[in-house]
């Protein structure tokens, strides 16, 4: 960049300029510039899931904080439970001076294909504390029972 700022030949001028502009290109082309573009908000994030098998049940439990219970659509079709949300917002602040606009849109949709062992019928979800938890129970059949004691006669 010092050069630059010299009064160089046209040659030397030219060859910073080629040397900057190739350094830019593969500051990107290297991953590197991308690395600090991919950590912006796209709105398109997965959360986050544990899931737990106890002898009664499956739970799903997923961190989704911020959210309304009616922002989510939870199905279940074919043994393939689905969970997606999607949400829209637009905030304006008008001021003498200026005018501020921002938008977010953040969605996501995790499918979860469920075992024989699920008891369709009874799934239950809730939300609380920004923790989407999904109960699915067992299969009376599926149930994991104490083991049966024989006595020897």
């Amino acid at each position: 960049m010092s050069t630059l700022m010299k009064s160089p030949s046209k040659g030397q001028e030219l060859s910073t300029q080629n040397s900057l502009s190739s350094w830019f290109d593969n500051f990107f082309d290297n991953g590197i510039g991308t690395g600090f573009l991919s950590n912006f908000n796209t709105g398109i994030t997965l959360p986050a899931v544990n899931i737990k098998d106890n002898a009664e049940e499956y739970i799903l439990e997923l961190a989704i904080p911020g959210m309304k219970k009616s922002d989510f659509d939870i199905d279940l079709d074919n043994k393939v439970l689905s969970i997606s949300s999607e949400t829209q917002t637009e905030d304006e602040d008008i001021n003498e001076n200026y005018t501020r606009r921002e938008f977010g849109y953040s969605a996501f949709k995790r499918t979860f294909s469920l075992p024989d062992s699920v008891e369709t019928e009874k799934v239950e979800a809730t939300y609380n504390d920004g923790i989407l938890k999904v109960i699915l129970p067992k299969r009376e059949e599926a149930k994991q029972k104490p083991p049966k004691r024989i006595e020897v006669s």
